[in-house]
């Protein structure tokens, strides 16, 4: 199969990103001695300058990391906590169902900060200063400006005018959006994490000493004093129509940190894939997995309207199942081990029949009754909107990255981009707004409470072969992330191609999930399919009940990897949008 570009093969490093610079910036920390954990870093950070429409220092990121030394594989859960004095009732009585996707209210503790340091601290070898070196000059010196952030930052512009004038300082100081191929600067920025790194040298001592007397800057110190402030005292528009203030205090930050964690696992046909706890959507690529072997996937052809018709139903039963029984372990019974049992997925797998089902069909894992929660209003509105808050919502970078000693790594950095809520006076990033994903129900598991994560849809993946480490993948996407993904490892899984490939396949996915963003809208029989796709496959799709939309040949998923195979290091990177890239030697 001809690729839009050459799998990357080498023996020294690889890193995967979506966007050049950063795949450049944690390529260029492995030339320099450092090791997969210090380019992942660094990579990170720089994500959050030269893609903020879609992450940002206010954000949150989970990570898998495979460290060779340890032969382990763990799970940062850089995934931030809801305010203490975040509840239902404290939300309910502002006269709101559910919680509004912008502004402050639905800010959470920032979790990527944290998340960073962790891995730095416990596997990387470099400096505070060091790691954030590309990032901090990128911010002063400025960076090309993505036709996307232009448009981003156009559609939002009379909302900073009128109402965020913190932002409107950043974003519009020239008077309106910075043009695409212009250079933009974010020197308030560029002068927080000056600060963070020069405290951290300040600090002397150990690395490890420095690594936290950066951490408490971030939640106990100038940062959290400046969000602290904004918080409890600015009143925001948000999506709701009303303005609010936020619940995040700096006691909510000074009290976290990012943990360690077990990833959750399961084998398919000799691969043993592992994702994040059911506090993110990952286990539903498992529970897709489960489902496909019980249903024969294996004995169907690729590409054929069987194919797409088996995946697409699968997902729909998957996804109904995290609508019912995720969130956060620490508050809710959720169970997994059931959820993901060979007995459960056949039981499942018979539900799937030969036509497009318009039904949420969660299950009862263990005989358990599965509770939904109620979804708002018309679920049904115009699917050509998209997914998430109409002009509002931001999305979702991915990095991968593997080393010449076999560290491997895979992270998702999210949230905190630049439409979410106001820039924070004197930092020069706004919060986050993942708080919308809780429910404003009682007694769900996912329902908003202090100290609790929310069911995020971020979901990096690692996948085994053979018990040995072999591929760390994933993409931004919302909820697409675990259809996305999931297609890009069966094309390598039963279509025997090399990673280019598998990313540059012809994709599809669908909306007859609800969505995970506001405003909570669901589609059922939607199905969204590349139009390189065969016109007989769309048309047996189409018979067979699924509504079908066509779109556009390079259109869907954004999906990145790299690999330890035969001896060899791979990468690839997805080339929608034009912006993703790996390197490699």
């Amino acid at each position: 199969m001809m690729t839009t570009r050459p799998e990357l093969i080498g023996d020294f490093g690889m890193v995967a990103s979506t966007h050049w610079l950063a795949s450049a910036a944690g390529m260029s920390v492995l030339e320099r001695g450092g090791n997969a954990a210090d380019a992942a870093v660094a990579a990170g950070f720089v994500l959050q300058i030269v893609e903020p429409h879609l992450n940002g220092p206010g954000g949150e990121v989970p990570i898998l990391v495979w460290s060779e030394t340890e032969r382990n594989l763990k799970v940062i859960s850089g995934q931030g906590v809801a305010p203490a004095a975040a509840s239902v009732g404290a939300v309910a009585d502002l006269g709101l169902e559910l919680m509004p996707g912008t502004g402050l209210l639905p800010a959470t503790v920032p979790g990527s900060f944290s998340a960073w340091l962790r891995l730095l601290r416990q596997w990387g070898t470099w400096s505070v200063a060091d790691v954030l070196e590309p990032a901090i000059t990128l911010a002063r010196k400025g960076s090309p400006v993505l036709g996307r952030v232009e448009a981003a930052v156009s559609g939002v512009a009379d909302l900073f005018r009128t109402e965020w004038p913190s932002s409107a300082e950043i974003w519009l100081a020239g008077g309106a959006a910075p043009a695409a191929g212009s250079r933009f600067a974010n020197p308030v920025l560029a002068d927080t994490y000056t600060k963070i790194a020069e405290i951290a040298a300040q600090a002397g001592g150990s690395r490890d000493q420095q690594i936290q007397a950066a951490h408490d800057a971030w939640y106990a110190g100038f940062v959290a004093e400046a969000i602290d402030r904004f918080c409890s005292t600015a009143e925001v528009m948000d999506t709701s129509g009303e303005r609010h203030r936020g619940l995040l205090r700096g006691d909510d930050l000074a009290r976290w940190q990012a943990p360690v964690e077990e990833p959750v696992m399961i084998d398919y046909l000799g691969y043993t894939i592992a994702k994040t706890g059911p506090w993110g959507q990952g286990p539903v690529m498992l529970q897709q997995l489960a489902l496909l072997q019980a249903a024969g996937l294996p004995d169907v052809e690729p590409g054929t309207a069987d194919w797409v018709h088996l995946i697409t139903e699968a997902s729909k039963l998957a996804y109904a199942d995290r609508e019912a029984w995720y969130g956060d372990p620490a508050f809710a019974d959720v169970p997994l081990a059931d959820l993901l049992s060979a007995a459960y997925a056949s039981e499942r797998a018979a539900l799937l029949g030969d036509t497009s089902s318009p039904d949420l069909r969660p299950g009862s894992p263990g005989g358990r009754a599965p509770r939904l929660p109620r979804y708002p209003g018309d679920q049904e509105a115009d699917a050509s909107a998209g997914s998430g808050e109409p002009t509002l919502r931001g999305d979702t970078c991915h990095l991968d990255v593997v080393d010449q000693h076999g560290m491997m790594i895979s992270a998702t950095p999210s949230g905190g981009w630049l439409q979410s809520s106001p820039a924070i006076p004197g930092l020069g990033f706004c919060l986050g707004t993942r708080g919308q994903m809780f429910w404003l129900q009682e007694d769900l598991p996912n329902s908003l409470r202090p100290g609790a994560r929310p069911r995020t849809t971020l979901t990096p993946s690692f996948a085994f072969r053979e018990g040995e480490p072999w591929l760390a993948f994933g993409t931004p996407g919302g909820d697409f992330q675990d259809q996305w993904s999931l297609h890009f490892l069966l094309n390598l899984i039963h279509r025997g191609m090399n990673l280019q490939a598998a990313i540059d396949a012809p994709d599809f996915h669908t909306l007859a999930v609800p969505n995970s963003f506001y405003p909570r809208d669901i589609h059922p029989r939607h199905l969204l399919i590349e139009d390189r796709y065969d016109d007989a496959v769309i048309a047996e799709l189409r018979r067979r009940g699924h509504q079908v939309e066509v779109g556009g040949g390079w259109t869907l998923g954004r999906v990145s990897a790299v690999a330890r195979d035969g001896g060899w290091l791979k990468a690839a990177a997805n080339p929608r949008g034009a912006q993703g890239y790996a390197a490699g030697r």
